[in-house]
C-alpha cells in the first residue's frame, strides 16, 4: 500500500526533528518546508542536509508567502506542523492555504502538550499558549479540514529529566523540591516515542477528527514516584522540601516570562492534578489502546541514562 506523502513544518525544532526521523522510518515520502532565512543558520542547514541525505525532500517556503504554501501543499497528502509557541497563530495562514488546495487528507496542528480544550481554566500566563492553540483548533474545525490533535502531555526531556524542577534538565543528586504532597499524577513521554505515535496516527482512521492522547501506562506517575525511581538508581535518598501552592505561585514575579509560563504549567499538573483523567467520549483516543504493541521508553529506563 502506497504511503501518504507528508509535509513537516518546523522540522528543525525540538519535536520537529524527531517527527522527520519517525516519518522516514515509517517509509513516508517526507517533505520539509524551510524558510529562506534558514540558510544563514549553520546548525539548521546541516540538520536539513542530514534529513535530505536520509531521503527527505526540501521545499523553501513560509507562512508569509501564500503561493509557496499552496505549491508545497499540492505535493503532499498530510501536513504536520510543529512550529514554536511564538508562531502558533501563524498557522491560520496555513489553514487558508489548505482550504484553497482542498486535497489534504489530514492536518496535525502544532500542539504537542496538554489537551488545550481541557485547559480553559489555566492560570495566566500559562494560559496564553492554550488560548492560541484553541484558536487554531476552532479555525481548523470551521474550515472542515480533517485533523488529528496530538496530546503527548509532558515531554521527558523537559519534565522528567530534571525531576520536574524548574529550568533543570538533569536529575538532582542532593535535594529536590516537591510540589504539594507530590501525589498528583503526570504523564511522561519520551520525545522519540511522541514523534512515532504521531506519525503512526496520520493515516489511522481511528484518529481522524480526534485527540490522540499519548499515555504510556507505566509512565503515568506522581512526582514522588519519579523521585523514588531516581533514588533507587543512585542508591541514596534526596533531601526533600515540600512547596505549598502559595509558595510556588509566589515565584511568578521573580522569573522571566518563559519561566512564568512553566510555573503555571507545573501548577496545573502538580497542584491541580489536571493530567489525572481517563480518556472518555467520542472525541479522544488513547495511544496505549490503539498501539499496544509499541515498545515505548519507560520512565525508569529514561532516568537510568543519567546515572
Amino acid at each position: 500500500m502506497e504511503k501518504d506523502r507528508v509535509l513537516i513544518i518546523g522540522a528543525t525544532g525540538y519535536i520537529g526533528r524527531r517527527l522527520v526521523k519517525a516519518s522516514l522510518a515509517l517509509g513516508h515520502p517526507t517533505f520539509i518546508l524551510y524558510r529562506k532565512e534558514t540558510v544563514s543558520n549553520l546548525d539548521k542547514c546541516q540538520m536539513l542536509m542530514t534529513f535530505k541525505m536520509g531521503g527527505a525532500q526540501l521545499i523553501q517556503g513560509s507562512f508569509d508567502d501564500h503561493a509557496s504554501l499552496v505549491s508545497a501543499l499540492k505535493l503532499v497528502d498530510v501536513v504536520v506542523s510543529s512550529v514554536a509557541s511564538d508562531c502558533i497563530l501563524e498557522q491560520l495562514k496555513l489553514i487558508e492555504a489548505i482550504k484553497e488546495v482542498g486535497t489534504i487528507k489530514r492536518y496535525l496542528p502544532s500542539e504537542f502538550g496538554m489537551d488545550v480544550d481541557r485547559m480553559e481554566h489555566a492560570i495566566h500566563p500559562g494560559n496564553l499558549m492554550f488560548i492560541d492553540k484553541r484558536k487554531v483548533r476552532r479555525a481548523v474545525e470551521e474550515a472542515k479540514i480533517p485533523f488529528t490533535y496530538i496530546s503527548p502531555n509532558c515531554f521527558a526531556g523537559i519534565f522528567l529529566a530534571g525531576l520536574s524542577q524548574l529550568a533543570t534538565f538533569m536529575p538532582p543528586r542532593d535535594h529536590v523540591y516537591i510540589y504539594g504532597q507530590g501525589d498528583k499524577k503526570c504523564i511522561f513521554v519520551d520525545e522519540k516515542d511522541a514523534a512515532m505515535y504521531t506519525m503512526m496516527a496520520i493515516d489511522d482512521s481511528r484518529t481522524l477528527n480526534k485527540v490522540l492522547y499519548i499515555r504510556p501506562p507505566t509512565n503515568i506517575l506522581s512526582h514522588m514516584e519519579i523521585v523514588k525511581i531516581w533514588e533507587k538508581h543512585i542508591g541514596k535518598k534526596l533531601k526533600k522540601k515540600f512547596i505549598s501552592p502559595e509558595e510556588w505561585l509566589s515565584m511568578m514575579d521573580k522569573v522571566p516570562l518563559f519561566e512564568q509560563i512553566a510555573v503555571g504549567h507545573l501548577y496545573q499538573i502538580f497542584y491541580c492534578g489536571d493530567l489525572e483523567f481517563e480518556v472518555e467520549g467520542p472525541h479522544g483516543v488513547d495511544s496505549s489502546k490503539l498501539y499496544p504493541d509499541y515498545e515505548y521508553v519507560t520512565a525508569e529506563e529514561y532516568l537510568r541514562r543519567f546515572v
